[in-house]
């Protein structure tokens, strides 16, 4: 059955129209050309179409909330404002859920009344004899609500490449890390962060996701090394302050401050190497079908997933798979973080470089943002470490960061570095290199080998 009237279709159809009209460029791009005013009988309804379709022809964009209350002010009738206010108030907080239908519906309800207008005008063409007046109505009548989103057109598109929510982030906890990313990692963008093993790379994770879900975001964590009750208990010991060791004495506190938090975590384990891609986005879908719209995925981590394809080289299989996360950030619009392993040479570095990326240097030309955490053994013991940014897609990059790491808790505060401060103590011993076989040996186990050599050749 074809409905004939937009009121056929419900109010909550309608508020989900009007958030997608508000929310949606590339939804409005395509649709501003046969919707239409009229199409709808309540009077608040009518007004927030017009002054849609007025700032979308002088702007090419959709109108902000500023706008639109500004434009409420000019509302003489005090009945109608309070009708307009409260439907544009529902319309923000409309749920995504069934919004692609909506939006399909809606489109195919405005190319029908299109049709229905053209057939009605040819009417009198055809008494004529205007077959070609006919022809070109119909035609027009069908390519209409066509996809017309270009791209982006830079002499149009002013305005909205200067909104606030242009770029939509999701804040890290240090705000140094924020300064270099222009507020955090943005919409479709992919993070990364290196480390030697055991030096902090996961807790990195958990004080990303954990900042976020307490910002208001919601996260999902996939975890392929750690089951999900222990990462669980992981964001207990950051959000509590307590120690991981001793949270299960703490449950009380867990329980006091964890439903407070005003965003929401999934935590999903999956076996090592067994996951793909697909794995994971099909979770995503299912999780947003049950409520629950990520704005943020951590994957701890990409390495450890199957690419599904049985390359020669496992380099070439590590590339498809961050192809596929870059794409998966992209097609999702919403920023992925994740971790990954450094060489041995860069184990053994105070501060690590891009050129020790373990598996595929590749990666670093994928991400948008990229870090390394390095933490030697001495790190371990005083609770220190060092972030170094190895590429950055929107600022400097190249920095080095000092790093007050609680691996027990996952707090991590970031300083400003001086090489100086740590000078040339037994502590930061120099890598020194004596031949080939030689080329990552701290100063200590050099000293210990040649005791042993010694004592085996008195």
């Amino acid at each position: 059955m074809t409905l004939t009237s937009i009121q056929d279709y419900g109010h909550d159809f309608q508020i989900k129209v009007l958030s997608s009209l508000l929310t949606h460029k590339e939804f409005l791009v395509n649709i501003h050309d046969i919707i239409s005013d009229e199409y709808f009988e309540n009077s608040a309804s009518k007004w927030s179409i017009k002054q849609i379709l007025n700032y979308y022809d002088r702007y090419h964009t959709t109108p902000s909330l500023e706008v639109l209350k500004v434009e409420l002010q000019k509302v003489d009738n005090e009945v109608l404002q309070i009708a307009i206010r409260e439907q544009l108030k529902l319309a923000y907080v409309s749920s995504d859920t069934d919004l692609e239908y909506v939006q399909e519906e809606f489109t195919n309800f405005c190319k029908n009344q299109q049709l229905k207008k053209a057939l009605m005008s040819s009417v009198d063409m055809l008494k004529a004899g205007d077959f070609d007046g006919i022809r070109f109505l119909v035609d027009n009548a069908l390519k209409a609500g066509q996809d017309k989103n270009i791209g982006h057109e830079y002499a149009k598109d002013i305005e909205s490449r200067y909104r606030e929510n242009s770029r939509e982030i999701v804040p890290t906890p240090w705000s140094r890390i924020n300064d270099l990313l222009q507020g955090g990692l943005g919409n479709g963008d992919f993070g990364l962060i290196f480390g030697n093993p055991g030096g902090g790379k996961s807790w990195s994770l958990v004080a990303i996701g954990g900042n976020a879900v307490r910002l208001g975001y919601n996260v999902i964590h996939y975890s392929l090394e750690l089951g999900e009750d222990y990462v669980a208990k992981r964001y207990d010991a950051f959000f509590t302050k307590v120690p991981v060791n001793k949270i299960d004495s703490f449950r009380d506190k867990v329980e006091e401050i964890v439903p407070q938090l005003p965003g929401n975590l999934i935590i999903k384990e999956f076996p090592t190497g067994r996951a793909t891609l697909s794995t994971i986005e099909s979770h995503i879908s299912k999780c947003e079908g049950m409520g629950v719209k990520a704005d943020l995925i951590i994957i701890d981590y990409v390495d450890l997933l199957s690419s599904g394809k049985k390359n020669r080289e496992r380099k070439d299989e590590i590339d498809d798979i961050y192809m596929g996360t870059k794409g998966l950030a992209k097609q999702l619009d919403i920023p992925i973080w994740s971790v990954s392993q450094v060489n041995r040479a860069g184990a053994q570095d105070k501060i690590i470089e891009g050129d020790k990326a373990a598996g595929s240097y590749d990666k670093l030309m994928i991400t948008d943002y990229c870090m390394s955490l390095s933490r030697k053994k001495e790190d371990k013991v005083n609770n220190t470490g060092r972030f170094h940014v190895m590429k950055n897609r929107y600022g400097m990059d190249g920095l080095t960061f000092s790093v007050s790491a609680d691996t027990s808790t996952g707090h991590f505060e970031v300083s400003d570095y001086n090489d100086s401060d740590e000078g040339e103590s037994e502590s930061f011993s120099p890598v020194t290199k004596s031949n080939k076989f030689d080329t990552n040996v701290d100063t200590f186990d050099k000293q210990l080998l040649q005791k042993k050599f010694f004592e085996l050749n008195p």
